[in-house]
């Protein structure tokens, strides 16, 4: 992992179609998907905190953005189960 790079993950409860759309547009440019609204990466506090912003932003009252960050303690506990794309592996790229 990149000095300064955890693992991060974003979920996000908008009810407009359009600001939705926008939100996931937002995050697919700085994570992969793994579900329809969660999102995860590795990056920088400052980098996550962009894109949070970016994505806030976008809020009406009713909706929510959640943004877990997760040190090397809690990643070695987390757990994939199911057919899913698996945790974000460290290094720069994912290969299919």
């Amino acid at each position: 992992m990149a000095r300064g790079e955890m693992l991060t993950v974003f979920s996000y409860d908008i009810g407009a179609n359009r600001k939705r759309r926008k939100a996931a547009a937002i995050l697919e440019e700085a994570a992969s998907r793994v579900q329809k609204s969660v999102f995860e990466t590795r990056m920088s506090r400052n980098r996550a905190e962009a894109v949070a912003q970016r994505v806030a932003a976008l809020l009406d009252p009713g909706d929510s953005l959640r943004v877990y960050v997760l040190g090397a303690d809690g990643e070695t506990r987390s757990r994939v189960f199911g057919d899913t794309v698996p945790l974000e592996p460290e290094g720069d790229h994912w290969l299919f």
